[in-house]
């Protein structure tokens, strides 16, 4: 039999079953991690006595040989072999004989796989830690560059008040802070280690998970050998975070796209960001951040995927839970994408400060401060906010804004009204009147960027 399992068969595979039961098309991305747990694995084999230290070194070397050929892309993975794990370990028996064949003492591919997939999912999400806060860096320096620009703010959509641009940009920094948090918290669960849990139920070998874990940097090992082995929760949460982070970058992307709209003229992206069009030579369109916001829902599907793969299956291993991994792979290449193209479009892209600034001088987005105004004469808000909603019909009556309007036009509403109405009414005034903690003034604002200074100075996560 051509199979390191064939001795309990009597018959060949069917070709049909081994193309559709193999995963090495893809699971052959865990061949370094493959290897890592392996040489650990090894060690600690030898440091037992369970093989002899001469076996756990030559095993060693074999392992690193195939490494180095890996790296150098001369390994060629042969689907008969299903999976990286039969793969690599074939080649290890081709490298240095029959005693390769103890590499697999005290482990099964049950566990073998699922340690494999927790070191390459906390490798991708240290580095997914690290492209966010490239992507945060880029949104601080659009921030501290502009933070005198004032721009509408929107509810629905529509025109609410005069917000800093600079405040605009950094709810998406504390967006992301929550999303590299909540990364960084889940490694904590990502780094428990199933190795030494076998197929299910421990190995009647002396092995010593705990030097294992030490060997390969894991906190802990599972305490239940059926949990190690059938576990995939800190791959659903890595999905998970996944889809609240693309959730934000498409947020942000549906911004950009609005901004640099015709009608807003708010930004301009950098031409490295954009195309052209076919037949329309005036085009210059956002491809880069609807793209962006396009690949949103094959985050969430991958999401969906393997909570659906999950939900039916009893302990321990199913081959059910061969679909875990293509998701995760395609997660990770479409976010990793996705954050390296943001940092640098964000941090290129120009801000028409003077557009921005006309908007809030010719819309009713001062309003609010009329009410706020006549509350501090005296007047119960809900009265003062009835009287701003008839002086605003009024003005789009006339076709007016508010600052164009008389004194005497503002009295014949309130007798409360004095001169000072209209430096209340100043775009400037009614920005810097927002002083509350986490407002859009210019100190609670220089108070914002020095949280978020002090956030990416932090030691980052050790690779």
């Amino acid at each position: 039999m051509s199979k390191l399992w064939g001795g309990r068969f009597t018959k060949e595979t069917d070709h049909l079953v081994e193309q559709f039961t193999a995963s090495i098309s893809f699971d052959q991305k865990l061949a370094l991690e493959d290897i890592e747990g392996s040489l650990a694995h090894v060690q600690m084999l030898g440091e037992c006595q369970i093989i002899k230290p001469e076996e756990a070194e030559l095993i060693k070397k074999g392992l690193q040989s195939i490494k180095t050929k890996i790296e150098e892309g001369e390994i060629e993975y042969l689907v008969e072999h299903e999976d990286i794990h039969m793969n690599i370990e074939k080649m290890l028996i081709d490298e240095i004989g029959p005693v390769g064949g103890k590499l697999h003492t005290g482990r099964s591919r049950n566990d073998q796989v699922a340690t494999d997939m927790h070191l390459y999912v906390r490798r991708k999400t240290k580095e997914m830690i690290k492209l966010i806060q490239n992507a945060q860096k880029a949104l601080l320096k659009q921030a501290k560059d502009n933070m005198e620009a004032i721009m509408p703010g929107y509810t629905h959509l529509q025109r609410a008040q005069p917000i800093r641009f600079s405040h605009h940009i950094l709810a998406y920094f504390w967006m992301l802070e929550r999303d590299r948090q909540r990364f960084e918290d889940s490694l904590k669960r990502t780094n428990w280690l199933p190795l030494g849990a076998g197929a299910l139920a421990g190995t009647t070998f002396n092995i010593k998970r705990e030097r294992t874990a030490e060997l390969l940097g894991f906190d802990q090992v599972y305490p239940n050998s059926l949990d190690a082995v059938s576990d995939r929760d800190f791959m659903v949460e890595f999905l998970a975070n996944a889809a609240l982070l693309i959730t934000h970058i498409s947020r942000l992307s549906e911004e950009l796209i609005i901004w640099s709209s015709q009608e807003f003229q708010f930004i301009e992206l950098d031409d490295a960001f954009c195309t052209g069009s076919s037949i329309m030579p005036q085009k210059k369109n956002p491809d880069v951040p609807e793209l962006l916001r396009g690949k949103t829902g094959r985050v969430y599907g991958n999401l969906v995927s393997l909570l659906t793969v999950l939900k039916g299956l009893p302990l321990a291993y199913n081959k059910d839970m061969q679909e875990d991994k293509e998701g995760v792979f395609d997660t990770v290449d479409t976010l990793e994408g996705s954050l390296m193209l943001l940092a640098p479009m964000i941090e290129t892209m120009g801000i028409n400060k003077d557009k921005m600034f006309a908007s809030v001088s010719q819309d009713y987005s001062n309003a609010t401060d009329i009410a706020d105004y006549l509350v501090t004469k005296g007047l119960p808000f809900r009265e003062a906010h009835e009287i701003i909603g008839k002086i605003v019909l009024y003005a789009i009556q006339k076709n007016q804004f508010l600052l164009e309007l008389s004194i005497s036009e503002f009295k014949s509403f309130s007798t409360l009204f004095e001169e000072d109405i209209y430096t209340v009414l100043d775009p400037k005034n009614v920005v810097e009147a927002r002083n509350s903690t986490g407002g859009t003034s210019l100190y609670q604002v220089y108070h914002q960027v020095g949280l978020a200074e002090a956030i990416l100075e932090k030691e980052p996560v050790k690779s």
